[in-house]
Order: C-alpha cells, then sequence, then structure tokens
C-alpha cells in the first residue's frame, strides 16, 4: 500500500501548493484528475455512491469551504481571501487504496481558523485521544475513520469519540484511515441541496485531517505522511 499512500500524499501537497485566492474549485478537481490519469491510478470517488449520496458522487477530490466540512462537491466557486478549505483525496494504485485529508487557510489566516485545523491536526496525531473535547469542540459522531484496503471503505469503524480500552484491538496487517473533523460551534450538520455536502448547523467553519495508517510489528506506519 506504500505506493497508494506515497501518491495521495503527493496529489494533497500539488493542491495545497495551489489553493489560492481565485482558484476555481473545479480546477482543483481537474488537478487531481490529471494527476490520476498520469500516475495510471483509479479514483475512489467518481463513481461513489453510498446510500447517504444523493447519486454517483462524479467527482475525484471533496472540496470543503468554510461551513461545509466533509463530502464537499467541488462546483464553480472561486477561493476567496480568508477561505479555510478542506482536501479530501482517495486513490486506489495497483488495486490498493489510501484515503487522506488536510485543511488549509487561503490567503490571510484569520486566528480562529488556525486554532481548529491545529486541533484536528493534534487529534489525527494523537489519534483522538480526546484531544477536540478539551479544545472545546463538540465532537460529531455520524461520520469517522474506517478500515481502508482494497475498498476506501471498510470495517472497522473509528469513531473520533472512542473510549481507550473499548473497540478492536489494533494488531499488525490492520490499515485504518483516521480521520478527526472539528466544528468551531456546533456537533450538528446538514446536507446541502448538491445532495453531497455536510455544512454545519449554525455556519460555523470546520476543519478535517485524516490519514492512512499501517499497523505494523514495529509500530504504526503512516502511508499518507507528506
Amino acid at each position: 500500500m506504500r505506493p497508494a499512500g506515497r501518491f495521495v500524499a503527493d496529489v494533497l501537497t500539488a493542491l495545497r501548493a495551489c489553493a489560492d485566492v481565485g482558484v476555481n474549485l473545479l480546477e482543483l478537481d481537474e488537478l487531481a484528475h490529471q494527476m490520476i490519469r498520469d500516475r495510471g491510478a483509479e479514483s475512489c470517488y467518481i463513481n461513489y455512491h453510498p446510500s447517504f449520496g444523493a447519486s454517483p458522487f462524479g467527482k475525484v477530490l471533496c472540496t470543503s469551504v468554510n461551513d461545509a466540512v466533509l463530502h464537499g462537491l467541488p462546483h464553480d466557486y472561486d477561493l476567496r481571501d480568508g477561505d479555510l478549505l478542506s482536501l479530501d483525496f482517495a486513490a486506489s494504485v495497483n488495486g490498493w487504496v489510501s484515503d487522506s485529508a488536510i485543511s488549509v487557510i487561503v490567503g490571510s489566516p484569520r486566528g480562529q481558523d488556525q486554532q481548529l485545523i491545529a486541533t484536528a491536526e493534534a487529534a489525527l496525531a494523537a489519534g483522538i485521544e480526546r484531544i477536540g473535547s478539551q479544545a472545546g469542540y463538540k465532537i460529531n459522531t455520524e461520520f469517522g475513520g474506517h478500515g481502508v484496503g482494497r475498498t476506501m471503505h471498510g470495517d472497522p469503524h473509528v469513531p473520533n469519540n472512542g473510549r481507550r480500552g473499548r473497540g478492536l484491538p489494533l494488531r499488525p496487517g490492520l490499515v485504518i484511515a483516521i480521520e478527526p473533523w472539528f466544528l468551531a460551534g456546533t456537533d450538528k450538520i446538514y446536507t446541502d441541496a448538491d445532495g453531497w455536502t455536510l455544512r454545519s448547523r449554525d455556519g460555523s467553519r470546520g476543519a478535517h485531517a485524516e490519514h492512512t495508517v499501517a499497523i505494523t510489528t514495529d509500530g504504526p506506519l503512516v502511508l499518507t505522511a507528506r
């Protein structure tokens, strides 16, 4: 799974570098799509149609802006100064999948957005460990991490509100995507009219961080490290 992890990390690095004021979300999706074609990889998103999606996703990248935090469907929107952008990307290379997400601030940062992103990244690094609660953010339990392998989503479910000592024990060979996400003011979300994008109920901003991690006899291996 290392090649898939390296590719996903490289795509997110390229997208981060391109996310600037005036750049359209569809341009970011096309960049990711071109990198998929160049690598001979396969998108995990474009034909993805789970029960909570209104239709096949149709794009290769999730772009969630400001009060959107998950499953943001790329559309005709030019990034503005101060936007908080979350990018979620998964792809299959030689039949193996990796999945990762980052949140970035476009242009001039706001202190509260920087804190929100830093908390999501700290929670990811700590494997949650109640980091989000300690920072004062409420935790939505409808969506969390998941197993990764030949497909993007598999068992086990990795909850963002798990308690130490409970759940499936980690064993060598298990690969999971850990993905904390927080909203600044609420844990309530709703689905946008596009049938995919999840937004905060109170309009507050969200941040999302994710890595694909393999459990080995020598400890955790972050396959999507950037």
